[in-house]
């Protein structure tokens, strides 16, 4: 049974990049798909360049064998491991910078399969190099589906969509980790039931329609309904304490477009909270028919689409585009619009955009409203030419009142004096010091303006 049409396109949520160019001296071995996934590889390795100390080229190399491999990651003595710690890193940036979507996306990459040499040859597991990140720690690498050791496929599966539920994201994200059926043994040309193209930017095997999961929906739901955001953690049935995370988000130009058109039209139901039964769907177009309501309730798991029920807004909006992409999908196909498919994708990812960039506005305005920078005032952190006479451009508080240092060239040392201040004369909360450590660590990933404004966004401040 094939998923692809019940799935969430995560082509709309990556920004499109070029993939570097690699030399690799290929030894024989089952037709590529490396890029079967392209999506998950690209938002991967967005993450994963924003701190990259072992200098890997790209995600790409982490699925390959360890011969490939070693080409584009020359400093990783481990290469079974390359595709774990790609994941770590990634996990770990994303999170630093506040990045959902970089998390989903690096756990997903940790489950993608591997290339091997022939159908039907399980990839060699990481042993000897531990994950820094539980989420990442808990998972390997779906094998070969004609392999013997493919017997564990549905349960990394599931365990993908309680790692996912932990962290706040869509569990049914999970199907999207998953491969191709089993190809034949000894089949002579090597290419089983494969696909790889680096230029689709939402993944061959979703849109050719080869993603084979190992498990359904119902098996997804079922495994996490005791999984509670807690802490960032996994726990069982806390949903009292749950994080609401931002989802996976569009391309800021798509956000951008969104902002505006949504307007007017976020009013008091954009502002409901789980007090009452509201729906949060703003979303209007309707081509194949209306994006189903998300219904926000004082459940335990407040959020609600068609029955299944979620932990934050962002997952249950990505639930609701997807079942309106399908159900265009479904009216193309049979006829009864014209127009093909294409225009489905496009109204899902208008549909996601439009409502993340909705969560966007308030969850910057509810860190605005939580953070207590006690006794001081903002944070902020500017980026500009001929601060301290300087004829380049460096960094500087842009309140000299409460955070009175001179300009530096590095970043760190002005956000590292900021969090410093904030935990002494301000009496800032601690909660409000760890975000700031948070934010600090977010910024030292980026550069220039990119660094102030990733330090800035983290606590809801601007210049």
């Amino acid at each position: 049974m094939k998923y692809a049409t019940a799935l969430v396109a995560l082509a709309g949520v990556v920004s499109a990049r070029e993939i570097p160019v690699y030399s690799m001296k290929m030894a024989k071995r089952e037709v590529p798909q490396e890029h079967s996934h392209e999506a998950i590889l690209r938002a991967t390795n967005t993450a994963l360049q924003l701190n990259n100390p072992l200098e890997i080229q790209d995600t790409v190399f982490g699925l390959l064998g360890v011969k490939a491999a070693a080409e584009g990651a020359p400093n990783v003595q481990n290469l079974d491991c390359l595709q774990q710690i790609i994941a770590d890193q990634a996990f770990t940036n994303a999170k630093a910078a506040g990045d959902l979507e970089g998390q989903i996306n690096a756990i997903l990459f940790r489950a993608l399969e591997r290339n091997t040499g022939s159908v039907g040859l399980a990839s060699v597991l990481c042993v000897g190099v531990d994950a820094v990140n539980p989420e990442i720690a808990a998972l390997t690498q779906h094998q070969d589906p004609a392999s013997p050791e493919a017997s564990g496929n549905a349960a990394l599966e599931l365990e993908v969509a309680k790692q996912l539920a932990s962290i706040g994201a869509d569990p049914l994200l999970a199907l999207q980790s998953a491969t191709f059926a089993p190809g034949e043994l000894g089949d002579p040309t090597a290419q089983g039931n494969t696909c790889n193209d680096a230029d689709d930017a939402v993944g061959c095997i979703i849109s050719l329609n080869l993603l084979t999961p190992a498990v359904a929906e119902a098996d997804i739901q079922a495994a996490v309904a005791d999984i509670a955001v807690v802490g960032g953690a996994a726990a069982a049935g806390n949903a009292d304490t749950a994080c609401a995370a931002a989802p996976a988000t569009a391309p800021a130009a798509d956000a951008a477009a969104a902002d505006a058109s949504a307007g007017a039209s976020a009013g008091a139901a954009e502002e409901a909270t789980a007090t009452a039964s509201v729906n949060v769907q703003s979303f209007t177009g309707a081509l194949g028919g209306a994006a189903p309501p998300v219904i926000s309730s004082a459940s335990e798991r407040p959020f609600s689409v068609e029955g299944s029920t979620f932990l934050n807004e962002g997952a249950a909006i990505q639930r609701s585009c997807s079942v309106q992409k399908n159900a265009c999908s479904n009216a193309a196909n049979s006829g009864q619009i014209e127009g093909g498919t294409a225009q489905c994708e496009a109204q899902q990812q208008a549909c996601e955009a439009a409502s993340n960039a909705k969560v966007r506005r308030f969850a910057k305005a509810r860190r605005q409203a939580a953070l207590d920078f006690g006794a001081c005032g903002s944070p902020a952190i500017q980026f500009a030419v001929g601060l301290d006479g300087r004829k380049e451009a460096s960094f500087q508080s842009a309140n000299n009142a409460d955070f009175n240092h001179g300009s530096a060239l590095n970043i760190k040392i002005i956000s590292d004096f900021t969090c410093s201040r904030l935990a002494s004369s301000c009496k800032a909360s601690e909660e409000t010091v760890q975000a700031c450590e948070a934010a600090s660590a977010a910024a030292q990933a980026a550069s220039g303006q990119a660094a102030a404004d990733a330090f800035n966004s983290a606590l809801g401040v601007s210049v």
